[in-house]
C-alpha cells in the first residue's frame, strides 16, 4: 500500500495524531487536514477518511462536494453511529462508514478492501453490454441507452460483480467478500443502502433483483 495517498480530514488531534502515525507506519501517505477548506483545496489523493463533525461545514456537505468532482473513495469515519446518519452518508457517495471508537486493524482493513480498485487497466475486459446497459470496466464507465451513469466506486463494483454472470444468484456475502472485504466488519445494511442507490441511478429497480435473505442478480427489465 506504499503508493496509496490517504486524506485524512480530522480536526481532533487526539485521535489524528495517532491515526497518521499508524497509517504511515503500514506504508500509506497521509496528508492531514483540519478543517472542510482544507479537504476541499488538497492535493488529489487515493482514499479519503472524512470526520463528518468539522468546524467550518457539516462532513456531509464535504462528502457531497468531494463526490461530485470525483470518484475518489471515502470512508467517513464518525462519532455518529445513528442509522440515519449512515443512510445519509452512503447516499451522498461515501463508500464506507466507520463509527468511533475503532479498531484500528479494522479500519486498515476497510482501506484496504476499498483501495483494491486499482486494477491494471489493460488487465481488464472490454465493455459488456446487457440488454441497454453498458459496462466498461476499464474506465469505469456505465451507460444505459447511450445515457452515462455516474456511480461511485462502490455502486459500479457491486454493478461489475453482477454483471460478470448476469442472471445468477450472488449471495449477500459474497458481494460483501468481494467489495468489500473477505472480513467484513460492518452491518449488512450498508449493502442494501448501496443497492437501493445503484437501482435509482440505473432508472428501474428491475435491473437488480432481490432474493430476500439470499442475494441478488442483475436481471434485463421487461
Amino acid at each position: 500500500m506504499e503508493d496509496v495517498r490517504v486524506l485524512v480530514v480530522e480536526d481532533d488531534d487526539a485521535i489524528s495524531e495517532p491515526l497518521v502515525a499508524g497509517l504511515r507506519r503500514e506504508g500509506f501517505s497521509v496528508t492531514l487536514v483540519r478543517t472542510a477548506a482544507a479537504a476541499m483545496a488538497a492535493p488529489p489523493a487515493d482514499l479519503v477518511l472524512l470526520d463528518l463533525g468539522l468546524p467550518d461545514a457539516r462532513g456531509f456537505e464535504v462528502c457531497k462536494r468531494l463526490r461530485a468532482r470525483s470518484t475518489v473513495p471515502i470512508i467517513i469515519v464518525t462519532a455518529r453511529d445513528d442509522e440515519t446518519d449512515r443512510v445519509i452518508g452512503l447516499e451522498l457517495g461515501a463508500d464506507d462508514y466507520v463509527v468511533k471508537p475503532f479498531g484500528f486493524r479494522e479500519l486498515v482493513a476497510r482501506i484496504r478492501a476499498v483501495s483494491r480498485r486499482t486494477a491494471s487497466p489493460a488487465a481488464l475486459p472490454g465493455p459488456q453490454l446487457i440488454g441497454t446497459l453498458e459496462i466498461d470496466r476499464r474506465s469505469h464507465r456505465v451507460a444505459i441507452a447511450g445515457e452515462v451513469v455516474s456511480l461511485t466506486p462502490t455502486e459500479f463494483d457491486i454493478l461489475a460483480l453482477l454483471a460478470a454472470d448476469p442472471g445468477a444468484m450472488v449471495t449477500r456475502r459474497v458481494i460483501l467478500a468481494e467489495v468489500w472485504d473477505p472480513h467484513w466488519y460492518g452491518t449488512s445494511k450498508t449493502l442494501d443502502v448501496h443497492i437501493a442507490s445503484l437501482r435509482k441511478k440505473l432508472g428501474n429497480p428491475a435491473w437488480i433483483e432481490t432474493s430476500r435473505g439470499v442475494g441478488f442478480r442483475l436481471a434485463i427489465p421487461e
